[in-house]
């Protein structure tokens, strides 16, 4: 199969004829005569208006031209420093300005983490990542972080780390440390972001992404849906990460958990359908992306997880617990993926299809 697979789509909007769009691989592995085109947010929004069964179709082709069929990422995120953080993003729990019951705990200790470790490994995960709910992590927190990277990467284990805003000198640190990933998600579009948070600007979160792409390490970004937003937001989200020079390797989409307590409590819950629908647009637009199912899995049902899986979606955090969130637990995503015929992903790496 070829590089690139021309793909159509129409808007129900009023889009009189269809318009090709051209997907290729990564940007990285294309010669730079051949670097492929800006995503426009109309582009996005024609692919997001299709009939749900033709996005649905075409992002299932772009999947299987670029990844084993019925192969599932594992990893498990484990919450290594919990709550007490200053930023003030109106979906997050460990925010030290919401009462949401969380209390801030100290950084966990090697042998505690490298156990947690270890019980996801037994359990089929792939990759193992660390959360800390720092805004900005000090240099002598890299330094703790480092040992608990090299810890995890001894027992075979692919490593990511969530650990908030970084220097160049400290993602330099984590990649000698062993670090694979580094997850810093830009949660929306540009325009919605101050809605969210006003602690920090959008401007910083790709400063940090850059630090880490500098580095070597790979990047894991993403976003939220359901925190109010427009659809067009949600096409601006999915530009903003495909027109990333590379898109990132990893694209976690997840579903607002709206936990009492936070500003974002009572957004109206997102439809499932709109759901899926983001998750064929980061197939289509990042063919080689990781695209995995994160946060809100549990309130999807099995269902519209199935939904997920067929419009491209191929990594999933595997345990029951999200960072202080609920997630289904280890057998119930072993006997899901029995009923679907799906099995854990032994590497990371797209197919060379």
């Amino acid at each position: 199969m070829s590089n690139t697979t021309a793909l159509h789509c129409a808007s129900e909007a009023g889009h009189a004829q269809s318009q090709p769009i051209v997907l290729h691989r990564a940007a990285s592995d294309l010669p730079a005569s051949k670097q492929p085109s800006t995503w426009s947010i109309p582009a996005i929004q024609a692919l997001l208006d299709l009939p749900l069964m033709d996005l649905l179709f075409q992002a299932q082709q772009v999947h299987r031209a670029h990844w084993p069929a019925n192969e599932i990422e594992l990893a498990t995120l484990l919450s290594v420093k919990t709550g007490g953080c200053p930023e003030n993003c109106g979906y997050c729990p460990q925010s030290a300005e919401f009462d949401t019951g969380v209390q801030a705990q100290k950084l966990m200790d090697i042998d505690a983490v490298r156990s947690a470790a270890q019980a996801a490994k037994d359990a089929g995960a792939s990759r193992f990542c660390m959360g800390a709910a720092w805004r900005a992590p000090k240099d002598r927190d890299i330094e703790k972080m480092g040992a608990l990277i090299a810890e995890v990467k001894s027992l075979g284990l692919q490593t990511c780390a969530t650990l908030g805003m970084l220097q160049p000198h400290q993602a330099q640190s984590l990649r000698a440390a062993g670090l694979d990933y580094y997850n810093h998600n830009l949660d929306t579009a540009p325009e919605y972001y101050q809605d969210v948070v006003s602690t920090r600007q959008y401007q910083d979160r790709l400063d940090t992404l850059q630090a880490v792409r500098d580095s070597g390490i790979s990047v894991c970004c993403g976003g939220i849906i359901g925190m109010g937003e427009l659809p067009v937001h949600r096409a601006g989200l999915i530009a903003q990460l495909a027109n990333m020079q590379p898109y990132p390797d990893s694209v976690p989409i997840n579903s607002l958990v709206r936990v009492p307590g936070t500003p974002l409590a009572d957004s109206e819950p997102v439809d499932p359908l709109d759901f899926v629908r983001v998750i064929a647009l980061a197939r289509i637009t990042m063919p080689q992306a990781r695209v995995r199912l994160s946060a809100g899995r549990q309130q999807l049902g099995e269902t519209v997880q199935t939904l997920c899986f067929l419009a491209g979606a191929n990594s999933i955090f595997y345990g029951d617990k999200l960072l202080v969130t609920g997630n289904p637990s280890f057998d119930a995503d072993k006997a899901l993926m029995q009923k679907l015929g799906l099995r854990g992903a032994s590497t990371g790496t797209p197919s060379q299809a």
